[in-house]
């Protein structure tokens, strides 16, 4: 069976739409996958990508992008390299007022076993059982 990677814009028209044509061969693609025609991956940084771009951008709502990245990252068919990682980042991300990349990186602190960041983002001080040390 075929493994392809997938791309953040991929994401963005199937999620937004806002190419029609494009829209309806990204759905199609998806739908291939989940009748596992093909096998898709993508990565980490796709995710961010899609997240950052779907907040900025597009102006979707921290809520609905909760909801519509879950959807994909949440995909039998989508191989991502440490997708439950990923996926508890998602849920941080929601429930806090911080940005994605900071979730993930408390998320991955807390697979490391790492209590403590060096950094002067004070968002950080607000999630429990992580100490922000400035050098």
């Amino acid at each position: 069976m075929e493994r392809r990677f997938v791309d953040t814009n991929i994401f963005l028209r199937y999620l937004t739409a806002d190419h029609p044509a494009k829209y309806r061969r990204c759905r199609a693609l998806f739908q291939r996958a989940t009748d596992g025609e093909v096998i898709l991956a993508t990565s980490g940084l796709v995710i961010a990508e899609l997240i950052w771009t779907l907040q900025s951008f597009y102006r979707v709502s921290k809520l609905d992008i909760v909801e519509k990245v879950s959807i994909i990252v949440n995909m039998e068919s989508l191989e991502i390299p440490e997708k439950d990682i990923i996926t508890n980042a998602l849920v941080l991300f929601g429930r806090k007022n911080i940005d994605y990349i900071d979730a993930y990186n408390a998320v991955l602190m807390k697979r490391l076993g790492l209590g403590a960041i060096f950094s002067y983002d004070q968002d950080f001080d607000i999630l429990e059982g992580l100490e922000r040390l400035e050098p």
